[in-house]
C-alpha cells in the first residue's frame, strides 16, 4: 500500500476534531456483540415442573397397576373433575364454600384493621385489647369449631366465623407492624407542623403500613380456604368439605383428588387476586424482578 493511500485511511479512521473535543465512541458492530433476549416468566418452569410430576404420577401408577383406591391416576381425577362440573355438583358445592371464604375473610379484614388502628393509637386499648387478642390465638380453632356448631348451627353463620378467625390474626400482627413501621422523626415533623391524629395516619401511617397489610392479605386468604374447610369437614350438608367427606365415605379418591384440584384453583385464585392489588396499590414497592422484562 502507498504512502497517500495509508494516511487517506488513516484519516478515515481517525478524523481531525479541535483541541479539548472528543469523538463520541461508536457502537460496536461486529457479530460478537451480544444479544439481549427476552426474559422466560418463571411460571413457565413450574408448569413445566407440574407437568413433569404428573407425567411422573401416571407412568408409576400405570406401572405398578397402583388401585384407584388408593392411588388413582391423573386421568382419573381428570376425568372425575369434568364429571362433576357436568353434573354441577362441584359447582355447587364450589360456590357455598367459597361464599363462606369471601364473608369469613371480610370479616376477618375488617375487624383487624380496626383493631389494629385502635391499638396502634391508644395506649389503653393496647394494654386491655391486645393481651386477650393473644389469648385467644392460644385456642386451636379446630377445637373451636364444634362449638360453632353448637351455638351457631350447621349453616353458613358458623364456617364464615370460622373463617374469620383463622385469617384474622395474621392480618392483625402484620397491620400493627406496619403502623408502626412508620418513622418517629417524620411523625414528630408532622405533628410539629400542626398535623392532627387522622392528618398523620392519612398521610404517613397508612402508606407505611400498605406494604405490612398487603403481605398478611395473602397470608390470611389462604388461610380463609383453609378454615372453610375445616368448618365444613366438622358439621356442614354441603360445600367441598363436605364433599371430600362424602367421597371418602364412598372410597371415590379420585372425586376426592378432583375436589382438591377446585379448592386449590381457588386459592391460588384468591392469592392472584390479593398480589395484583397490592402491586396496583403499592406499586413503590416493587422489586427490580416484577418491572425487569429482558435479561
Amino acid at each position: 500500500m502507498s504512502t497517500n493511500t495509508k494516511r487517506h485511511a488513516a484519516g478515515r479512521e481517525a478524523p481531525n476534531v479541535p483541541d479539548g473535543e472528543t469523538v463520541p465512541a461508536e457502537a460496536p458492530t461486529n457479530s460478537d456483540t451480544p444479544v439481549r433476549r427476552r426474559r422466560v416468566p418463571e411460571i413457565t418452569y413450574s408448569v413445566l415442573v407440574f407437568i413433569g410430576l404428573l407425567v411422573v404420577w401416571q407412568v408409576v401408577v400405570k406401572m405398578f397397576d397402583v388401585s384407584n383406591i388408593l392411588v388413582p391416576a391423573p386421568t382419573a381425577v381428570a376425568s372425575s373433575l369434568v364429571d362433576g362440573f357436568q353434573d354441577g355438583s362441584l359447582v355447587t358445592h364450589s360456590i357455598v364454600t367459597l361464599k363462606e371464604i369471601l364473608l369469613g375473610f371480610g370479616i376477618a379484614v375488617g375487624s383487624a384493621l380496626v383493631s389494629a388502628v385502635l391499638i396502634t393509637q391508644f395506649r389503653m386499648v393496647e394494654r386491655v385489647l391486645f393481651p386477650l387478642l393473644i389469648l385467644t390465638q392460644t385456642i386451636p380453632k379446630v377445637a373451636l369449631a364444634p362449638l360453632l356448631i353448637i351455638w351457631f348451627g350447621i349453616g353458613i353463620s358458623s364456617k364464615v366465623l370460622t373463617v374469620a378467625l383463622i385469617a384474622f390474626f395474621p392480618l392483625l400482627i402484620n397491620a400493627i407492624l406496619g403502623f408502626r413501621s412508620a418513622a418517629y422523626e417524620q411523625v414528630e415533623m408532622l405533628r410539629s407542623f400542626g398535623a392532627s391524629r387522622m392528618q398523620v395516619m392519612r398521610h404517613l401511617q397508612i402508606p407505611s403500613a400498605l406494604p405490612h397489610i398487603f403481605a398478611g392479605l395473602e397470608v390470611a386468604v389462604i388461610l380463609s380456604v383453609t378454615g372453610a374447610v375445616v368448618a365444613e369437614f366438622v358439621g356442614s350438608s354441603e360445600g367441598l368439605g363436605y364433599l371430600i367427606q362424602a367421597s371418602n365415605f364412598t372410597l371415590d379418591v379420585a372425586r376426592t383428588f378432583a375436589v382438591i384440584v377446585v379448592l386449590s384453583a381457588i386459592g391460588i385464585a384468591l392469592h392472584a387476586v390479593v398480589v395484583q392489588l397490592g402491586k396496583r396499590l403499592v406499586f413503590w414497592t416493587a422489586t427490580p424482578t416484577d418491572t425487569a422484562g429482558e435479561v
